[in-house]
């Protein structure tokens, strides 16, 4: 009999095993350390764990260890060679039980076996174990498997243990009672904080389709704003990973845990989940004239009258006895300036990165120049108020209001985010998303923050924003810049207050924004950055 001083070592060691395993987050290394727990508890020399497969039809190898031979698969070791380790089927192509395999009876019918020798046993087929041990010049003697059930006593796995070693004579012997009651109690646990890790790892997929989904609506409503939803989160990640990395420096300090990446990564998935509520013809306003359709066709069409017009009193002139030739000249010339003004408004549509004051005067001088008679019969001007308000948009496309309402998006953001029940581990997530538009000297949007009321997370974000609009390729209104236009830019942002200037620092000298070039951008864009962009 062991002593009980031995045994309550060995239990307490059992509670200590369990505690550590309800913490652990990777699946992997949960199932590496409910094997290795139960080897070090029995005192077994090997081991295999086996999960059932989701239709429950056969048994698949997840880890195997063997201390004699120095075999180690699965878990932190790399996934176990599929040919050599084929899964185990729990039932025949007649649908008879495999009771055969001793892993496959043990899931099967839900019960431990305790076997002294393999060599000996009957009842179970230890053909594939001979063979092993012969290309091995392994023994295999005594064997304990052991089923893994769930909170509903449901068999989810099986836990394999391989001769049990004498911690003082280091010979092989069998499993005793105490070495079963310890494995059944901690394959009990580990199969408890398996199933809580596994229903955990679902509810995060569940949470993640469904901001898919959200992305995925924003997409299908533009696809210009589509593409940025899922880059932004890939360049955050990025840069706050580069910024983690970081020994020296103000940013030094700086760490993330597994917890604090998932929570990032989950801001900036959402970061523009307020773009929902934006309606498609602002966001997608490639011209100044855009609305449902692009109003140039309007304007295009108000000429064609123009031209009838001045053909019509050309032609009544004419009649009324003015000279041919003079008459077809004025009219010709007449012509000339209508279709020059015509082209200018179609240029003076398309937006840009500023229109001078001199443009801006000579659309208004157009609409006050030419008259014409709308559908209520009425002579008016050539161009509404708001035509000549949008064609006179100094950079862009969007007006003032049309801005304000493409800036709402970031408020709805924060309405939707601070109405959810986040979990404690998640509860930033609307400060992170909420804060991508905010600028270091308190002259952002939509609460005015400063630099230091921000979270590290949302200033990373701001600049992930930034980057990705400068070098999108897929906007209506413009091309995507090149990187060092782009870094221009953002060296200039970070001297006027808008953008962290650690956290530039940090996106220049680990060269994050080439690392996302590489990947997200067209090869005509990835050009040489000038030497200090923030210069």
């Amino acid at each position: 009999m062991e002593p009980l001083n031995d045994l309550f070592q060995r239990f307490e060691q059992l509670n200590v095993i369990g505690a550590s395993l309800s913490s652990e987050r990777n699946i992997d290394r949960l199932l590496e350390n409910i094997l290795l727990a139960a080897k070090a508890i029995t005192h077994a020399d090997g081991g295999t764990l086996y999960r059932v497969r989701e239709d429950r039809k056969a048994l698949r190898f997840e880890i195997v260890r063997n201390d004699s031979l120095s075999i180690a698969y699965g878990g932190t070791a790399g996934k176990p060679d599929p040919a050599k380790f084929q899964e185990l089927p729990l039932y025949r192509e007649n649908g008879e039980e495999n009771n055969s395999l001793v892993a496959a009876h043990s899931a099967i019918h839900a019960r431990t076996v305790n076997i002294a020798d393999a060599y000996t046993a009957d009842g179970f087929d230890f053909s594939g174990t001979r063979n092993f041990d012969q290309q091995t010049g392994y023994r295999s003697q005594s064997f304990l498997t052991v089923p893994m059930k769930n909170h509903e006593n449901e068999v989810i796995g099986v836990l394999q243990l391989i001769n049990a070693i004498d911690p003082e004579s280091g010979a092989v012997g069998v499993f005793s009672d105490a070495d079963q009651r310890l494995a059944e109690s901690l394959a009990s646990q580990a199969a408890i904080a398996l199933t809580n890790r596994l229903l955990i790892s679902q509810l995060e997929e569940l949470f993640e389709a469904f901001i898919t989904l959200i992305n995925l609506a924003i997409d299908e409503k533009s696809p210009y704003t589509g593409g940025h939803c899922q880059r932004v989160p890939s360049l955050t990640m990025m840069l706050a990973e580069a910024v983690d990395a970081t020994t020296e420096g103000p940013m030094s300090s700086f760490m993330m845990t597994d917890k604090d990446r998932y929570e990032l990564k989950i801001a900036g998935l959402l970061h523009d989940c307020g773009k929902v509520t934006t309606p498609v013809h602002v966001v997608d306003k490639a011209t100044k004239l855009q609305t449902i359709f692009d109003r140039i066709q309007m304007v295009d069409t108000r000429f064609q009258v123009i031209r009838r017009d001045a053909e019509l009193a050309m032609l009544r002139a004419v009649l009324d006895g003015t000279d041919r030739v003079l008459a077809e000249q004025t009219w010709h010339e007449q012509l000339r300036a209508i279709d020059e003004d015509r082209e200018f408004l179609r240029r003076a549509n398309v937006g840009g990165e500023s229109m001078k004051p001199e443009d801006q005067e000579r659309v208004r001088h157009i609409s006050r120049t030419y008259r014409w008679v709308n559908d209520k019969g009425n002579e008016v001007d050539f161009l509404t108020e708001n035509e000549v308000e949008n064609l006179t948009i100094r950079a862009g496309t969007l007006t003032q209001e049309e801005r304000q309402t493409i800036n709402y998006h970031i408020v709805a953001t924060i309405k939707m985010l601070e109405s959810l029940p986040w979990p404690k581990h998640l509860k930033r997530v609307p400060e992170y998303a909420g804060g991508h538009h905010e600028r270091m000297d308190g002259k952002g949007y939509p609460r005015g923050l400063k630099r230091d009321e921000m979270s590290v997370q949302a200033r990373i974000m701001g600049i992930a924003d930034i980057f990705e609009a400068l070098t999108a390729r897929d906007r209506p209104y413009k091309p995507g810049m090149k990187l060092s236009q782009a870094l221009r830019i953002l060296g200039n942002f970070k001297k006027n207050g808008h953008i962290d200037p650690d956290l530039f620092d940090v996106f220049i000298k680990q060269k994050v924004y080439l690392k996302y070039a590489e990947q997200y951008l067209e090869a005509s864009q990835i050009d040489e950055p000038e030497a200090s962009p923030d210069t």
